[in-house]
């Protein structure tokens, strides 16, 4: 196992990480070259306030893709509900003709998320772990 990859807690060893997109409401492409850099900065700023590490990070005109590493006591959805309300807040705050287009829905973001794992092992490697596991407890 390669320790620097997982993070260690009291009384465990972790490595939880995610894939997460989401979208502006209505999926408008509203994310400008200088609304994309504002938002990578507000969301570096939400991951360190909230001990997150920022895998990769990419924002389109219409979606952004990040890929973080979330403490363990942090389950995905709230991860995501952080991402996406505080940053809402601090852009719509900071940008008024972004909260005039928005003004009629009230909301920055849509309310659907994608989510997923991710991990350095294959779910077949996971599977013959498990398996392997009877013969070597005899």
């Amino acid at each position: 196992m390669d320790d620097s990859k997982y993070h260690h807690g009291a009384h465990s060893v972790y490595l939880t990480q995610y894939h997460i997109v989401w979208c502006p409401e209505f999926r408008y492409p509203v994310l400008s070259k200088e609304r994309q850099n504002r938002l990578r900065g507000i969301l570096r700023d939400v991951c360190e306030a909230y001990h997150y590490h920022i895998r990769a990070l990419e924002v389109m005109p219409d979606h952004v893709h990040l890929f973080v590493d979330v403490p363990q006591t942090i389950a995905p959805c709230d991860a995501v509900r952080t991402l996406k309300s505080l940053s809402a807040v601090r852009m719509l705050k900071d940008d008024p003709d972004l909260r005039r287009f928005y003004a009629r829905c009230g909301v920055l973001w849509s309310r659907g998320h994608f989510i997923s794992s991710v991990g350095h092992v294959s779910e077949e490697t996971v599977m013959k772990y498990i398996e392997e596991q009877k013969t070597h407890a005899t």
